[in-house]
């Protein structure tokens, strides 16, 4: 009890620091100790005290020897420039160790009178009292990390002192010399390229400090993981660390400190090889059996992701790779999709994209109202759910060109209808901050973000018109010079064809990214600029971009596996299915009546096929619902009713378009799944 009445009174006079020296705070607490009339433990609590007395008064002494210690050095002209900063430098942080070990004492004794004042029930008391220990921490953290900085200059200072000692002291080779000015260039040349980004952000706004374990690979025994402790030092390291937050993210290094040296991220080459083995014999069995591969490449995902055997470290870099899949997808449908057709198809695929996502947002509505979902809700769900999948459309249509004359063929309508609502994609993802703010409740913010929706709507027509502008000026002046002239560049040598095309599918997609227009529209565009150049200029390229696009499209289809979750689908299997079905009809039903209301009359009979094709979800909805579940919009259940419905749609759709395209498509142009 002793002890606690000492640290109590001891903290009643911190409040009064401003006014008192920090000297006489043990003092003042004996005195305030010895007015209470103690008779039990007096001796053990003014020794304490005055222990403390004592041990401030000789840091200050300390400070003081240290200040007139760096003032002699900074005199002293006997020492050579290195020598003389190594010293300063180094009083310096011995000062600095002083002050602050002296300020976590004071820091500590506020955190206990905080908690001696709190209400051990509150459960926001003691939260608020956890997060002011933990931002306390994470400055402590930050000064000690410049400390250990400071230290490690400094020992490099000691080091350029006892060298220039040892050089005047012995006369160099010309090895020697040479070597000497190669680190000099060395040293120059790591100051150039060093970035500082711990300095340079740590003061940012929204930065914070987190706590982080690092975990390393031992490669001397079969890539264990091993204690941080047991390593040489951080700046010794030549491995790669991964980094693991409170919130079980983990993390691998992006950028060196040290850019001469180069680093490898085995865990990333090792889920590609994963990958890659795998979806063969998975990809093979369900061929064999009168599956599309297609299957086997998401059952690859499943049996690597989360819910198999968890071998994928490397996730975000894996459906990152499987990203560019889609962009080389989406060129190759551009190269069978030619501006004529395109002209053809274009007021069809506007207004079916259009209607078919009023429509289902209207159901969306009308189902809210009835399950009293909010409105933010039901927008953003049937929104996502409208949108359907370009790649694997893409590969049910593999090598129909549909080129025909008088009126529009079945594989162009619903091209067209699918980049259009690629092109709704990028303006919802404008959108959802709009969504954001109505979710809050916030009647002004949703207000001004109804205005701000409708300014997106005006930018996305003039970005759409700049698009057509430049695709026309591209088709004119640009794109056949261009060919022809990595035509003539790549004879005997194909590389130069297949980087020329790849950079502009790239110039394209940068494009129509700076001008808010969705990435895979500019792949497309790409594609069908250069069908334009006639039907041997796509073989040619087609030859060369198709088996990028192949093996592209293996880890695309294998990322969709990653988020495939069966443990879940079997626990709300019931429900999973009865939603996914009722999805597809929905969205068939659907897409009849809009086609019935669009197309020309000789053309109605291409409806069921065409309405087939969208009736499931685009892939696109993993990333749409996750961003979505971290805004608040939806929730953890939501979202992984989203994911499943749309992974189970997908896994619907080829059976729904084989027997569509059996009875509605005539056998002469019947294209299967490949």
């Amino acid at each position: 009890m002793q002890v606690v009445v000492c640290w109590l009174l001891c903290l009643g006079t911190v409040g009064a620091l401003p006014a008192l020296h920090k000297d006489q705070v043990a003092q003042h607490a004996i005195k305030l100790y010895q007015s209470k009339g103690a008779t039990q433990g007096r001796s053990w609590v003014a020794g304490n005290c005055k222990r403390l007395v004592g041990l401030l008064h000789q840091k200050n002494v300390g400070v003081k020897k240290l200040a007139a210690a760096a003032d002699a050095v900074r005199r002293d002209r006997a020492l050579s420039e290195p020598e003389r900063l190594f010293q300063v430098h180094t009083l310096e942080v011995f000062q600095k160790e002083l002050n602050e070990s002296e300020h976590l004492v004071f820091q500590s004794l506020h955190s206990l009178q905080r908690a001696l004042q709190g209400d051990y029930r509150d459960v926001v008391n003691m939260k608020e009292s956890s997060r002011q220990r933990l931002e306390a921490l994470r400055e402590a953290a930050i000064k000690e990390e410049q400390e250990y900085v400071e230290l490690v200059a400094a020992e490099k200072h000691q080091q350029e002192a006892v060298k220039n000692a040892l050089a005047q002291n012995k006369t160099l080779s010309m090895l020697d010399e040479i070597l000497e000015d190669v680190r000099k260039a060395a040293d120059r040349l790591e100051e150039e390229i060093e970035d500082h980004a711990f300095d340079n952000n740590k003061q940012m706004k929204g930065v914070n400090v987190e706590a982080v374990l690092r975990v390393e690979e031992d490669e001397e025994n079969g890539g264990k993981r091993k204690n941080r402790s047991q390593q040489k030092e951080v700046v010794d390291d030549m491995g790669l660390s991964m980094l693991i937050d409170s919130q079980n993210n983990q993390y691998v290094l992006t950028k060196p400190r040290d850019s001469t040296m180069t680093r490898v991220d085995h865990h990333f080459i090792k889920d590609l090889v994963s990958v890659v083995m795998l979806s063969l014999p998975c990809g093979w069995i369900c061929t064999l059996v009168g599956l599309p591969p297609m299957f086997g490449y998401i059952i690859c995902g499943v049996l690597l992701g989360p819910c198999g055997l968890n071998s994928i470290k490397a996730m975000v870099q894996v459906e990152t790779v499987g990203e560019l899949g889609v962009f080389f997808t989406l060129f190759v449908v551009g190269l069978e999709f030619s501006p004529e057709r395109l002209r053809k198809v274009w007021k069809t695929s506007v207004q079916g994209s259009c209607y078919l996502s009023l429509l289902m947002v209207a159901a969306g509505l009308l189902w809210g109202q009835i399950l009293r979902i909010q409105p933010t809700q039901t927008v953003f769900i049937s929104s996502c759910l409208s949108l359907s999948s370009t790649p694997l459309v893409s590969r049910f249509l593999a090598g129909n060109r549909g080129d025909k004359e008088g009126d529009p063929d079945y594989s162009s309508v619903l091209l067209g209808m699918l980049v259009m609502q690629d092109v709704q994609l990028g303006l919802f993802i404008a959108v959802m901050p709009t969504l954001i703010q109505a979710q809050s409740g916030d009647l002004d913010s949703f207000l001004f973000g109804s205005l701000r929706v409708f300014l997106l709507l005006a930018q996305v027509l003039v970005s759409l018109a700049a698009v057509l502008l430049l695709c026309l000026f591209v088709k004119k002046f640009l794109i056949g010079p261009y060919y022809k002239k990595l035509h003539a560049e790549s004879k005997g040598n194909k590389e130069i064809l297949v980087l020329g095309m790849a950079a502009f599918v790239f110039f394209m997609l940068t494009v129509t990214e700076f001008l808010d227009v969705s990435m895979e529209l500019g792949c497309f565009l790409a594609g069908a600029l250069l069908s334009t150049q006639g039907h041997m200029v796509t073989t040619e390229v087609m030859g060369c971009i198709e088996p990028i696009r192949d093996f592209l499209a293996i880890i695309f289809f294998a990322s969709i596996g990653l988020h495939v979750f069966p443990s879940f689908v079997l626990y709300e299997l019931t429900i999973l299915l009865a939603l996914t079905l009722s999805l597809v009809i929905l969205k068939f039903v659907m897409a009849v009546l809009v086609l019935s209301a669009i197309l020309p009359p000789g053309s109605r009979h291409i409806r069921w096929v065409v309405a087939a094709g969208l009736a499931q979800v685009s892939e696109f909805s993993f990333v749409l619902s996750s961003r979505a579940r971290r805004a608040g919009i939806i929730s953890r259940e939501v979202y992984l009713l989203v994911l499943s419905v749309t992974t189970l749609s997908l896994l619907l759709a080829p059976v729904l378009w084989r027997v569509t395209t059996h009875k509605w498509v005539p056998r002469a142009e019947r294209k299967t799944v490949t």
